[in-house]
Protein backbone atom coordinates (compact mmCIF):
# COMPACT_ATOMS: atom_id res chain seq x y z
CA UNK A 1 0.00 0.00 0.00
CA UNK A 2 0.98 3.54 -0.99
CA UNK A 3 0.99 6.77 1.33
CA UNK A 4 -1.68 7.31 2.70
CA UNK A 5 -3.52 10.62 1.65
CA UNK A 6 -7.20 10.91 1.15
CA UNK A 7 -10.09 10.20 3.52
CA UNK A 8 -11.43 5.92 3.03
CA UNK A 9 -14.75 4.51 3.88
CA UNK A 10 -13.24 0.77 4.07
CA UNK A 11 -10.49 -1.51 3.40
CA UNK A 12 -10.33 -4.62 1.20
CA UNK A 13 -7.70 -7.03 1.77
CA UNK A 14 -7.14 -9.04 -1.02
CA UNK A 15 -5.93 -12.35 -0.67
CA UNK A 16 -5.31 -14.78 -3.97
CA UNK A 17 -4.42 -18.26 -3.60
CA UNK A 18 -7.17 -19.56 -1.26
CA UNK A 19 -10.36 -19.54 0.01
CA UNK A 20 -10.83 -18.35 4.00
CA UNK A 21 -12.77 -20.60 5.81
CA UNK A 22 -15.51 -19.10 7.88
CA UNK A 23 -14.14 -20.51 11.16
CA UNK A 24 -10.96 -18.20 10.42
CA UNK A 25 -13.84 -14.92 9.62
CA UNK A 26 -14.82 -15.46 12.97
CA UNK A 27 -11.71 -14.98 14.07
CA UNK A 28 -10.55 -12.60 12.58
CA UNK A 29 -13.89 -10.39 13.81
CA UNK A 30 -13.34 -11.58 17.37
CA UNK A 31 -10.03 -9.83 16.40
CA UNK A 32 -11.07 -6.68 15.24
CA UNK A 33 -14.05 -6.12 17.83
CA UNK A 34 -14.37 -2.35 16.34
CA UNK A 35 -14.75 -3.01 13.05
CA UNK A 36 -17.07 -4.56 10.69
CA UNK A 37 -16.09 -7.71 8.85
CA UNK A 38 -17.40 -9.27 5.57
CA UNK A 39 -15.50 -11.73 3.82
CA UNK A 40 -16.27 -13.37 0.05
CA UNK A 41 -14.53 -16.49 -1.55
CA UNK A 42 -14.05 -16.23 -5.38
CA UNK A 43 -16.01 -18.57 -7.18
CA UNK A 44 -14.40 -19.38 -10.50
CA UNK A 45 -11.29 -19.44 -8.35
CA UNK A 46 -9.12 -19.26 -5.18
CA UNK A 47 -9.17 -15.60 -3.84
CA UNK A 48 -10.68 -14.12 -0.82
CA UNK A 49 -12.15 -10.55 -0.35
CA UNK A 50 -12.31 -9.28 3.21
CA UNK A 51 -14.20 -6.01 3.96
CA UNK A 52 -13.07 -3.63 7.14
CA UNK A 53 -15.58 -0.81 7.50
CA UNK A 54 -15.72 1.47 11.00
CA UNK A 55 -18.59 1.05 12.87
CA UNK A 56 -20.69 3.49 12.62
CA UNK A 57 -20.13 3.81 8.68
CA UNK A 58 -18.24 6.41 7.22
CA UNK A 59 -15.53 8.31 5.88
CA UNK A 60 -12.24 8.20 8.27
CA UNK A 61 -9.12 10.56 7.02
CA UNK A 62 -6.28 9.23 6.03
CA UNK A 63 -4.34 9.60 9.61
CA UNK A 64 -6.87 7.76 11.24
CA UNK A 65 -5.91 4.60 9.08
CA UNK A 66 -2.54 4.07 10.05
CA UNK A 67 -3.03 2.34 13.64
CA UNK A 68 -6.16 0.37 12.28
CA UNK A 69 -3.91 -0.63 8.96
CA UNK A 70 -1.55 -2.14 11.34
CA UNK A 71 -3.73 -4.17 13.51
CA UNK A 72 -5.65 -5.36 10.35
CA UNK A 73 -2.59 -6.81 8.76
CA UNK A 74 -1.46 -8.39 12.38
CA UNK A 75 -4.50 -9.68 12.94
CA UNK A 76 -4.98 -11.20 8.83
CA UNK A 77 -1.26 -12.60 9.75
CA UNK A 78 -2.27 -14.30 12.71
CA UNK A 79 -5.76 -16.23 11.30
CA UNK A 80 -3.63 -17.18 8.30
CA UNK A 81 -0.61 -18.51 10.57
CA UNK A 82 -3.56 -20.15 13.01
CA UNK A 83 -5.31 -21.61 9.43
CA UNK A 84 -1.62 -23.35 8.25
CA UNK A 85 -0.86 -25.02 11.76
CA UNK A 86 -4.51 -26.49 11.68
CA UNK A 87 -3.65 -27.83 8.15
CA UNK A 88 -0.73 -29.06 8.89
CA UNK A 89 1.12 -31.64 6.75
CA UNK A 90 -2.09 -32.73 4.64
CA UNK A 91 -3.06 -28.96 3.82
CA UNK A 92 -3.75 -28.23 -0.15
CA UNK A 93 -1.67 -25.65 -2.19
CA UNK A 94 -4.09 -23.08 -1.57
CA UNK A 95 -4.23 -23.24 2.00
CA UNK A 96 -0.56 -22.80 2.52
CA UNK A 97 1.12 -20.91 -0.69
CA UNK A 98 -1.11 -18.23 -0.92
CA UNK A 99 0.52 -14.40 -1.02
CA UNK A 100 0.69 -11.74 1.61
CA UNK A 101 -2.83 -9.79 1.46
CA UNK A 102 -2.99 -6.84 -0.72
CA UNK A 103 -4.75 -3.91 1.75
CA UNK A 104 -6.62 -1.25 -0.51
CA UNK A 105 -8.64 1.67 0.71
CA UNK A 106 -11.44 2.79 -1.05
CA UNK A 107 -13.63 5.93 -0.61
CA UNK A 108 -17.18 6.04 -1.83
CA UNK A 109 -18.91 7.37 -4.83
CA UNK A 110 -22.25 5.95 -4.98
CA UNK A 111 -24.11 3.98 -2.56
CA UNK A 112 -28.20 2.52 -4.10
CA UNK A 113 -30.05 0.59 -2.31
CA UNK A 114 -31.12 -1.89 -5.26
CA UNK A 115 -34.33 -3.50 -5.82
CA UNK A 116 -34.30 -6.17 -3.67
CA UNK A 117 -32.80 -4.29 -0.16
CA UNK A 118 -33.16 -5.61 2.79
CA UNK A 119 -33.32 -9.33 1.68
CA UNK A 120 -30.79 -11.61 2.40
CA UNK A 121 -27.17 -11.06 -0.38
CA UNK A 122 -25.01 -14.13 -0.53
CA UNK A 123 -23.49 -12.82 -3.99
CA UNK A 124 -21.38 -10.66 -4.25
CA UNK A 125 -20.32 -9.19 -7.76
CA UNK A 126 -17.19 -6.58 -8.41
CA UNK A 127 -15.96 -5.16 -11.61
CA UNK A 128 -12.53 -2.96 -10.71
CA UNK A 129 -10.98 -1.33 -13.65
CA UNK A 130 -8.61 1.41 -14.45
CA UNK A 131 -10.23 3.99 -17.11
CA UNK A 132 -8.07 5.63 -20.17
CA UNK A 133 -7.54 9.41 -18.75
CA UNK A 134 -9.36 11.33 -21.28
CA UNK A 135 -12.62 9.15 -20.51
CA UNK A 136 -12.77 9.65 -16.63
CA UNK A 137 -15.52 11.83 -16.59
CA UNK A 138 -17.21 10.06 -19.16
CA UNK A 139 -17.10 6.95 -17.11
CA UNK A 140 -18.16 8.84 -14.02
CA UNK A 141 -21.10 10.17 -16.04
CA UNK A 142 -22.03 7.07 -17.39
CA UNK A 143 -22.21 4.76 -13.90
CA UNK A 144 -24.10 7.87 -12.01
CA UNK A 145 -26.82 8.57 -14.39
CA UNK A 146 -27.37 4.97 -16.07
CA UNK A 147 -24.88 2.10 -14.97
CA UNK A 148 -25.16 1.48 -11.11
CA UNK A 149 -28.97 2.85 -11.08
CA UNK A 150 -30.08 0.67 -13.85
CA UNK A 151 -28.30 -2.34 -12.12
CA UNK A 152 -29.33 -1.40 -8.55
CA UNK A 153 -33.21 -1.49 -10.19
CA UNK A 154 -32.98 -5.05 -11.36
CA UNK A 155 -34.83 -7.56 -9.73
CA UNK A 156 -32.07 -9.73 -6.95
CA UNK A 157 -30.27 -6.55 -6.38
CA UNK A 158 -29.68 -5.79 -2.48
CA UNK A 159 -27.34 -3.03 -3.00
CA UNK A 160 -25.40 -1.22 -5.30
CA UNK A 161 -22.29 0.45 -4.50
CA UNK A 162 -19.11 2.32 -6.40
CA UNK A 163 -15.74 3.30 -4.96
CA UNK A 164 -12.59 4.76 -5.75
CA UNK A 165 -8.92 3.95 -5.03
CA UNK A 166 -6.63 7.13 -5.04
CA UNK A 167 -3.51 4.57 -4.48
CA UNK A 168 -2.36 2.20 -6.07
CA UNK A 169 -5.44 0.34 -8.42
CA UNK A 170 -7.25 -0.36 -10.20
CA UNK A 171 -9.28 3.46 -9.54
CA UNK A 172 -13.00 1.94 -9.73
CA UNK A 173 -14.71 -0.93 -7.65
CA UNK A 174 -18.33 -1.09 -8.57
CA UNK A 175 -19.99 -3.69 -6.23
CA UNK A 176 -22.67 -5.52 -6.39
CA UNK A 177 -24.90 -8.06 -3.46
CA UNK A 178 -27.01 -10.20 -4.88
CA UNK A 179 -29.56 -12.43 -3.51
CA UNK A 180 -29.45 -14.77 -5.74
CA UNK A 181 -26.10 -15.72 -8.80
CA UNK A 182 -28.97 -15.96 -11.06
CA UNK A 183 -29.53 -11.75 -10.84
CA UNK A 184 -26.49 -11.89 -12.62
CA UNK A 185 -27.15 -12.68 -16.46
CA UNK A 186 -31.07 -11.81 -15.99
CA UNK A 187 -32.85 -10.31 -18.67
CA UNK A 188 -32.99 -6.93 -16.91
CA UNK A 189 -29.12 -7.40 -16.16
CA UNK A 190 -28.18 -7.67 -19.26
CA UNK A 191 -30.71 -5.28 -20.45
CA UNK A 192 -28.75 -2.91 -18.38
CA UNK A 193 -25.33 -3.75 -20.06
CA UNK A 194 -26.69 -3.56 -23.30
CA UNK A 195 -27.03 -0.20 -23.66
CA UNK A 196 -25.36 2.12 -26.29
CA UNK A 197 -23.98 4.29 -23.96
CA UNK A 198 -22.88 1.24 -22.49
CA UNK A 199 -21.33 0.33 -25.39
CA UNK A 200 -19.53 3.91 -26.15
CA UNK A 201 -18.15 4.12 -22.29
CA UNK A 202 -16.71 0.08 -22.15
CA UNK A 203 -13.88 0.17 -24.64
CA UNK A 204 -12.27 2.65 -22.22
CA UNK A 205 -12.17 0.31 -19.60
CA UNK A 206 -8.25 -0.69 -18.58
CA UNK A 207 -7.01 -3.60 -16.65
CA UNK A 208 -10.50 -5.19 -15.95
CA UNK A 209 -11.18 -7.81 -13.34
CA UNK A 210 -14.69 -9.18 -13.18
CA UNK A 211 -15.09 -11.36 -10.06
CA UNK A 212 -18.22 -13.20 -9.00
CA UNK A 213 -17.75 -14.15 -4.91
CA UNK A 214 -19.71 -15.99 -2.44
CA UNK A 215 -20.27 -14.68 1.27
CA UNK A 216 -18.55 -16.67 3.39
CA UNK A 217 -20.60 -17.77 6.60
Amino acid sequence: MTDLKTPANLLVAKIAGRVMHADEVVALSAALPEWRVSAYGGVEGPETYVYVEPAPAGALPAEAWAHPLAQIRQALSQVASQAENRAGADASPDATNADAPALVLLGIVQDIPGASAGREATWHYIVETDVVVEQDAALNEWYNREHLPGLASVPGTVRARRFVCEQGGPRYHACYDLETRETFGSPPWLAVRATDWSSQVRPAFRNTKRTMFKRIG
